[in-house]
């Protein structure tokens, strides 16, 4: 198989790493974390979510962190989207990007977001048609397509179904989630193979969870068949508060640690987001969960 000679790497650490700590963390750190993240390379930072202070308080802070960040040119700052009050605060906030998101399992959209996938995809409509209005990019995040806390098996027919419905919204970009990490490699070349169909495997993203170890090989198996953009989160922070049992999303150093070894271009460089991963670390009060950020942060000690 040929894998890619260079990859994207989308940073969620700042929203989809930190949406779920319990203690508040400053807007300053936040601004902080993003703009060492974008010192170390990344052209795509998920860095806001403009939802319901109410269901997600942690993220009460992100037109502050969109206002104080040091952006720079030619990288994508996203937000988290959840209807159009949403896309208008996104939209004020000098968001470049905006996220929908739905589910593959019916039964983890109703415990997620309160509706069917179906109105799901309804509700985003004129998110999407107000996005392609103003010119902002659109990404669509398709969570459960591995597997679900509440359905169990998620077929490859079902993930390709709500792909289909992304697409015709007018996605510019469609994320695979593996929101409670049991895909495997096989199941995963399976699932990628088959929205392939539907929609550009340039423009499809592994958003993988390392619950059960698999994070790394999925993200091998699904370079295998031309996927060539992940997520992954500083530090490994993250979770999904719906999803029993999700650990956190795969660490950005353990995924650089592996593209680097390959000779695989990601335009990141390792050094300073060991560097992130330790800093916000710090501030929440527990070692990274990454073993080549320890590893490097060890090494550097000794």
């Amino acid at each position: 198989m040929n894998l890619p000679l260079r990859v994207k790497i989308v940073e969620v650490g700042p929203r989809d790493g930190l949406q779920n700590e319990k203690e508040t963390i400053s807007a300053e750190v936040k601004i902080e974390l993003v703009d060492r993240l974008t010192k170390a390379g990344f052209a795509n930072i998920e860095a806001a979510s403009f939802v319901s202070p109410k269901w997600v308080p942690q993220m009460a802070t992100s037109t502050e962190v969109m206002a104080g960040i040091t952006r720079k040119a030619g990288v994508i700052y996203s937000a988290l989207t959840p209807n159009m009050k949403g896309f208008e605060a996104a939209l004020a906030a000098g968001a470049d990007e905006v996220v929908i998101f739905s589910s593959a399992s019916e039964a983890f959209a109703q415990k997620n977001i309160n509706c069917s996938i179906a109105e799901s995809i309804e509700r985003f409509r004129d998110v999407a048609a107000a996005a392609k209005q103003h010119g902002i990019r659109l990404r669509g995040s398709i969570s459960c397509a591995f597997g679900c806390p509440y359905q169990g098996q998620v077929t490859p027919e079902e993930v390709a179904a709500v792909v289909k419905l992304m697409r015709d919204l007018g996605c510019d970009e469609i994320d695979i989630a593996d929101t409670i990490g049991v895909g495997t490699p096989r199941h995963v070349q399976a699932v990628m193979h088959r929205v392939s169909q539907e929609f550009p495997v340039d423009q499809i993203s592994g958003h993988f969870h390392d619950t059960y170890g698999q994070a790394l090989a999925n993200i091998y198996a699904s370079m295998e068949v031309g996927v060539s953009i992940f997520h992954s989160s500083v530090a490994g922070l993250g979770g999904c508060p719906y999803a029993k049992g999700a650990t956190g999303n795969v660490a950005t150093e353990d995924v650089l640690f592996m593209m680097n070894g390959l000779g695989i271009e990601t335009g990141v460089d390792l050094d300073q987001v060991v560097d992130a991963g330790q800093f916000i670390s710090q501030h929440l009060g527990r070692k990274a969960v990454s073993r080549a950020g320890n590893a490097i942060a060890a090494k550097r000690l000794a």
